[in-house]
């Protein structure tokens, strides 16, 4: 069981394992200090079209498990810069992101970035 006083690889494992079962994974991105984190953190979708307003149900599901929605809610990318971030965020372990999920995300996202885009002055 032990090396020399020190735990085996097997028992660090183990505890390990342990460790994050409890208290959840370690994310570098949780510890960050996002100025997006500060802003609101839920929409008003209730004029949005239904199916929409679907859209945003699983992404505020999905999206809430690793960070606060304020996060995306908060934050301005292009269209196509949305599409690559929900495949990343995808794709992360624990994500519980499957595709179809991943286009309803990115779907609610493109929407809503555009309704932002619409009511912000030009750039």
């Amino acid at each position: 069981m032990t090396n020399g006083g020190f735990p085996s690889k097997a028992v660090l494992a183990t505890l390990t394992a342990s460790l994050t079962f409890l208290v959840g994974p370690a994310r570098a991105e949780d510890k960050k200090d996002f100025a997006a984190d500060k802003g609101p953190d839920k929409v008003d979708v209730s004029a949005y079209p239904p199916e929409v307003q679907e859209d945003y149900r699983v992404f505020s599901a999905k999206c809430s498990k690793c960070h606060t929605l304020a996060r995306p809610i908060n934050t301005d990318l292009t269209i196509d810069a949305w599409k690559m971030y929900v495949k990343r965020m995808s794709n992360k372990p624990d994500s519980g992101i499957n595709p179809d999920q991943g286009k309803r995300i990115y779907s609610f996202l493109k929407f809503y970035q555009g309704e932002k885009d619409a009511k912000s002055p030009a750039k």
